[in-house]
């Protein structure tokens, strides 16, 4: 973000039942399948959702699973989502192909530890961790509101005290930020996939509840309520995969800080944790979050750079967004003497070789809650000491 103090800023949500979010969802379930059997499983899995089609495709390694048994898990991720509509249903009438095969034997060559060789990453790139002080979680206050909204709908979706609204949604915030700091709710959307059975004023009337739920009060003291968009289209009964197709790893922003941080263009869903795409973004967020946890600055962004087959990374980069040059030098120096950030030691400083991944495909990969299976260690706040001077 610029150095601007006063500003709008604005990001979204999408739900569990957003078509590239049910392909994530499917993906990651890939991924926590193979590394239930084998820890050290290798997992590429895209997967495409359209009108009652699953295509699952990609690179794997690890223990013989049947196609058929795969199939019958898909299907229960479709299921648990929500959707058995005429155009995608977890029924037989959704036709599911597999079409993962073996890694490529060069990329394996590369990546696997030999002789007196470190593993090295799963491929070049950039990764960005970005944590502040605007929210309890330290993300970003766009992002996490949104998320929010979302979840609380689909767990009310689910138990069946929000009737009516379907699986796919969207949402949108924007904040008014005063010297810097978000201090008002300027503008609401939600957008939701409804059953036929009622109308545009009915669907406003079921959702306006999860913005008052879900936003603190403080933001909402003046929202003036013609701000709230529900359904600014009109209608939204076709939805999910049926109403547009979806694709693993398309929702980038959405995973992360909702465009308040870079993002160095690689998606999470379907790989698993020597893919540093993945564990390395998680690794960045872990750092950031325990320096501004420690109090040494309100906002920072690291970003981490690797080559493909290389153990350690190329480069580290810190900002602490208070041109303090001292003490951003303190804090790379403090990064390099307390964290291992080769593949091998992020998998086992955060304990990622864990079947944890299917839950992180909704509802943002940052500003979690740790959970005592794993998931989620990148967002716990142990390291506060290795940066208090």
């Amino acid at each position: 973000m610029s150095n601007l103090k006063n500003f709008l800023f604005t990001s979204e949500s999408v739900s569990e039942g957003h078509p590239d979010k049910v392909s994530d969802r499917i993906s990651d379930m890939v991924v926590d399948s193979y590394l239930s059997g084998d820890p050290f499983s290798r997992v590429a899995c895209e997967t495409l959702t359209t009108t009652n089609r699953v295509v699952l495709a990609g690179e794997v390694r690890g223990p013989e699973i049947k196609k058929d048994e795969l199939i019958e898990k898909v299907r229960g991720c479709i299921k648990d989502i929500g959707y058995d509509q005429d155009g995608f249903t977890w029924k037989e009438a959704t036709k599911i192909e597999s079409h993962l095969h073996s890694q490529s034997t060069d990329i394996a060559m590369g990546v696997d530890s030999s002789g007196n060789k470190d593993e090295g990453a799963g491929d070049q790139g950039l990764m960005f961790g970005y944590a502040c002080n605007e929210t309890e979680e330290l993300m970003p206050a766009p992002i996490h509101y949104s998320h929010k909204i979302l979840r609380l709908m689909a767990e009310d979706r689910k138990s069946g005290v929000l009737k009516n609204i379907e699986p796919d949604n969207k949402s949108q915030i924007t904040f008014e930020y005063i010297n810097g700091k978000p201090t008002k709710v300027k503008s609401v959307v939600i957008s939701s996939q409804h059953s036929p059975d009622i109308n545009q004023s009915q669907v406003r009337d079921l959702l306006r509840p999860y913005m008052i739920k879900s936003i603190p009060k403080k933001f909402l003291e003046d929202f003036d309520d013609s701000e709230l968009y529900v359904n600014p289209t009109g209608n939204f009964v076709i939805g999910g995969p049926d109403g547009d197709t979806g694709l693993t790893g398309r929702k980038i922003i959405v995973d992360t800080y909702g465009g308040a941080a870079p993002h160095g263009g690689g998606a999470f869903s379907g790989k698993d944790p020597t893919k540093v795409d993945r564990s390395a973004a998680y690794a960045a967020r872990y750092i950031a979050k325990n320096v501004v946890a420690s109090k040494i600055s309100e906002k920072c962004l690291i970003q981490i750079a690797y080559a493909i087959g290389v153990s350690k990374p190329l480069s580290i980069y810190v900002d602490l967004f208070d041109n303090d040059i001292e003490k951003n030098k303190f804090v790379v120096e403090k990064i390099n003497d307390s964290f291992d950030l080769s593949p091998r030691g992020i998998r086992e400083m955060l304990n990622l070789n864990q079947p944890i991944y299917e839950k992180t495909a909704a509802y943002g990969h940052f500003g979690r809650n740790p959970e005592e299976n794993g998931s989620f260690s990148w967002e716990k706040t142990d390291k506060i000491r290795a940066f208090l001077k």
